[in-house]
């Protein structure tokens, strides 16, 4: 009698710790890719990256962890923000390019409630917190004529876009890759729900208790944005996957149809791409990052060579 129970008892056992492994496996990545500082300083730790720098600023509500890389006033500076759930690691690979590094000055910026800017502690609204990395920004820009190029990836695309939206005298250039901008046009996993509350709230990384915060408020915050797109006047450029199954497509066409104002609008859908636009398409990036950072270098000498016609 007690033999058969206890070959149910192991029967049952069996898959819940599979389920148990699996969750493990799935949730890791996302606690391994909050780094801490003495990870980030090591990933350019030998030498061969320039002048490393990585901080910490007081926004207008949260203090925010930076890591920037280069401080010539004589270059732009193109600025790294991240999606859900992540932190400035997601860019380290992008930060070493050495095509980049050559041309601007390179600043990632966690956003609140990742990384080193408060883990886990949630910053629901997209204002607020492009409120706080536009200070970021502000302070790491060595004068008001440097130029200033945002790439957002993700959610990272939403706040970037608010960013521009609110504060467009700082920025010149805009990558937005895979971003979320119109409501109610993406993916919500079914357990987002359940993990938001207490107590399996606890039970998951802070960084993806986050990621939950903000992902079910995503459809009003978006609602809140929607009447401000005619503010952007930046060169931007809309990338996005044709099989993004996670931030579907008509986030872009929605995009450009807001885009009225924008100083030049350029549009991509990478065919059969889906959200991992950073890892399978890597010099795509790249190359409209150097295409923005070219549009934001002449305009500058372009202003400056008319404002000397004008002193003449």
């Amino acid at each position: 009698m007690f033999s058969k129970k206890r070959n149910y008892l192991f029967l049952l056992l069996i898959p819940l710790l599979l389920f148990i492994a699996y969750v493990v496996y799935r949730v890791k990545p996302f606690s391994d890719n909050q780094w801490s500082d003495q990870q980030l300083t090591a990933a350019f730790s030998s030498g061969a990256y320039g002048q490393v720098e990585l901080g910490y600023l007081r926004g207008s509500s949260r203090k925010l962890r930076f890591l920037q890389l280069g401080q010539d006033s004589s270059k732009p500076l193109l600025v790294f923000i991240h999606g859900s759930p992540s932190s400035s690691s997601f860019w380290v690979t992008m930060m070493r390019d050495s095509s980049l590094r050559s041309r601007a000055n390179l600043l990632a910026i966690d956003r609140p409630g990742y990384g080193g800017s408060g883990l886990g502690i949630p910053m629901i609204s997209v204002r607020e917190q492009a409120e706080n990395v536009a200070a970021v920004i502000a302070a790491r820009r060595m004068s008001d004529e440097q130029p200033v190029v945002v790439h957002g990836s993700s959610y990272g695309g939403t706040v970037s876009a608010r960013i521009a939206m609110d504060y467009p005298e700082i920025v010149d250039g805009l990558l937005l890759q895979s971003a979320s901008m119109a409501p109610r046009e993406e993916y919500t996993y079914w357990i987002t729900h359940p993990t938001s509350y207490w107590p399996l709230s606890k039970l998951i990384p802070s960084s993806l208790s986050t990621a939950n915060n903000e992902k079910l408020s995503h459809e009003e915050q978006l609602e809140e944005m929607v009447d401000e797109w005619d503010n952007i006047d930046a060169s931007t450029v809309i990338l996005h996957g044709t099989d993004d199954w996670l931030i579907y497509p008509p986030n872009a066409y929605f995009a450009c149809d807001q885009l009225i104002n924008a100083e030049e609008l350029v549009h991509h859908m990478v065919d059969k791409g889906q959200h991992d636009l950073i890892f399978r398409t890597p010099k795509l990036l790249k190359r409209y990052l150097h295409k923005l950072l070219n549009d934001v270098t002449n305009e500058r000498i372009v202003g400056a060579a008319a404002g000397a016609g004008e002193s003449l």
